[in-house]
């Protein structure tokens, strides 16, 4: 059974920064992609970033110029790295690795634990 264990995250003041890890427990090159998504109290999960084995990445509206996602093969670790943060980023920040499990493309996701990040003067 793959694990995703997060750390990281926090409370830091506006425009400050915090890096977000995930380590996952088995090579990551076998899943499709890995990201990361949030969820503010009263909202749905968001995408935030996200990354494929090939390392193209993508980026919700809100981290567009201030996030940076990345991949470390080796370690089979994840990392989001966040600037200028907002309180509007105030969230549980989740890790994701979408496995394909067939050959018709099914996808299963794994989540990691979440982690709190509270963006507050």
């Amino acid at each position: 059974q793959v694990q995703l264990v997060q750390s990281g995250g926090g409370l830091v003041q506006p425009g400050g920064s915090l890096t977000l890890s995930c380590v996952a427990s088995r090579s990551i090159s076998s899943f499709d992609s890995m990201g990361w998504y949030r969820q503010a109290p009263g909202m749905q999960r968001e995408l935030v970033a996200t990354i494929t084995s090939g390392g193209r990445t993508d980026y919700g509206d809100a981290a567009w110029g201030r996030f940076a996602v990345s991949r470390d093969n080796v370690r089979n670790t994840v990392n989001l790295q966040m600037n200028s943060l907002k309180p509007m980023d105030t969230a549980v920040y989740y890790c994701n690795a979408k496995l394909v499990v067939n050959v018709e493309g099914a996808v299963v996701d794994i989540w990691g634990q979440g982690t709190q990040v509270t963006v507050s003067s």
